[in-house]
This record gives C-alpha cells, structure tokens and sequence, in this order.
C-alpha cells in the first residue's frame, strides 16, 4: 500500500511541497495558520490541483492537516522543518536545481550550457533538465539561447559584483520605503517580527543556513512588497536569488553574531514601520544594507 501511494505522488507534487516548506519559513507561518492554496498556486504558477496534491502530501506527513470547510491547516512549526529531507526527499528535478546551483556557483559549469551536454553529465533526462531551466528562468537565474541552450545569469561572484549587487539594492529598497503607495500589513508585521524574536529566543547555533536565508530573503521581499509596485518586487527577489545561488552553494555556517545583529537591525526597521515612521524606517534600512555591503565584500554573508 505503501508502495502505491509513493508512485502515486508526481515529481512535480514533491517540488511544490518542498517549496511550500520554504514558503512557510519565509513567511513565518504559525501553527493553525489556514494555507492559503490560490495564492501558493498564484506564487508558483500552477493550477490549484498539484498545490492540493502537495498539501495533502504534507498532510501525509503530518505538517498539515484538512478541515472541512477550512481547507488545510499548518500543524507543525516551520522553523522545525527546515532541510529535512525525510519527510518529502527531494526529487530529481529538485536534486539538479540544487546541483547546478552549487556547480555554477563553485565555477564548474560555464555560462552557456546545452541540455544535451547536462543531460550527458548529469545523467537525467532532457525533460527534467527542461522543467530545472523553466525554473531557474522563473527565478531570474537563467535565460534561454537561440536553440536548445541555457544561460546563467551574471552571479555574485568577485568583490565588484557583491558591491554593485548592494549599491542597487539600496536604490531599490530604499525607494521603495518612500512609494507613495507604500502601506505595511499589521498581520504581516506581527509575523516577520515574531519569527524574527523566535530566532533570538533560540540557540543560534543550530540554525540552518536555509531557514535563516529564507527569513532573512522574506523580510526585504516584504517590505518591497509593501510599496505594492510589482517591479520593485520583481528586483529585490531576483537579488536575493542571486545571493541565494552563492551563499547556499559556497558557505557552510553561519556567524551566530551577524545573525543576531541582523534581527536586532530588521526589528528596528520594523517597529519604525509600524510607528509610521517611514523616514526613519528608510535611514536604519540604509545602514543595515551599508553595513552588510561592507561585510559582504571579500566574503559573502547574510544581512
């Protein structure tokens, strides 16, 4: 019975559950929190059928469960979820994406790529090497050739290009403070600054390099967000794929007083935000990424 249910579950299920895994760190879900499928469908640009088939196979493995009339509902804590690879093992096309990241990123692999010398290389068929680029394309992180070929994009890679990521994130950031359009979300601020009070409350140094990633990448994504203009968005997550393409790939720790460092700034900026204090929000976000720039230079770390 077993055995049925596992082929059962599609390639594409285990990806989108891997990734609503991701989300919810991003986002600081709380248990009972209701999973909000149209949106996960709307983020990952999916029907809502294979976003119900990766709930319910997180529900399987007791991370959610379904109420009638409620849809599901979050029953484990996130920051418990973290790179566990025992309850939804990755799949194929996970493994790649994570490898050819890693390769790129470590200089094994060239800019321009073919499907068929990754096919040959890694041992996978066409079509999941396919559906990896659809994805590293959607993320901002390659681009298709004429024919049947691949690019990467320019990765944070040398000093400069760790210094240039970090000038254009402070004209983008930082404007984006000052949208006129700008409006925080209360529900939305109370969770970023309670996930980031859980981190404080806890050891740091059992924290994984992707639940403090994924917190730290929510926390600008958000912000931007709040300016609700769509390009500003679009930017920040595309920098923070980048940072994610490096970081994750090449560094294996995280430096237990950066991290605090970088809360304590983020619940600065926060309590600023939700005092109206948008000017003075804008001056600490500034410092914050003026610091993490110099910090960053010569050696990649979060902000």
């Amino acid at each position: 019975m077993a055995e049925q249910e596992q082929s059962e579950v599609s390639p594409l299920q285990i990806d989108l559950a891997r990734q609503i895994l991701d989300e919810a760190r991003r986002e600081g879900w709380k248990l009972g929190d209701r999973i909000p499928e149209q949106r996960l469908a709307r983020r990952f640009g999916v029907s809502r059928s294979p976003v119900r088939g990766a709930l319910l196979l997180l529900a399987e493995r007791g991370l959610m469960r379904l109420e009638p009339g409620r849809g599901f509902i979050l029953e484990a804590d996130p920051s418990d979820m973290a790179g566990d690879d025992d309850l939804v093992p990755p799949s194929t096309a996970e493994q790649l994406h994570g490898t050819l990241l890693s390769d790129r990123a470590l200089g094994r692999l060239p800019a321009e790529v073919s499907e068929t010398e990754l096919t040959e290389r890694y041992g996978v068929s066409r079509g999941v090497v396919r559906r990896v680029f659809m994805r590293l394309a959607a993320e901002g992180l390659a681009e298709r050739q004429r024919g049947h070929g691949w690019r990467f994009a320019d990765s944070l890679d040398t000093p400069e290009a760790i210094a240039e990521s970090y000038q254009f994130r402070l004209g983008v950031e930082c404007v984006a403070l000052r949208a006129p359009t700008f409006r925080a979300e209360p529900e939305r601020l109370a969770q970023l600054r309670d996930a980031h009070r859980t981190v404080l409350d806890r050891p740091l140094a059992g924290m994984t390099r992707q639940t403090w990633f994924a917190l730290n990448a929510s926390f600008h994504e958000t912000l931007a967000g709040w300016s609700h203009n769509r390009f500003f968005v679009q930017a920040v997550r595309q920098q923070n794929n980048l940072r994610r393409m490096k970081e994750l790939a090449v560094f294996t720790s995280l430096d237990p007083d950066r991290v605090r460092q970088s809360c304590d700034e983020h619940l600065a900026i926060l309590a600023a935000i939700e005092d109206g204090e948008l000017g003075f929000a804008e001056a600490l976000l500034r410092r914050h990424l003026e610091l993490a720039g110099r910090l960053s230079v010569g050696r990649y770390t979060p902000d």
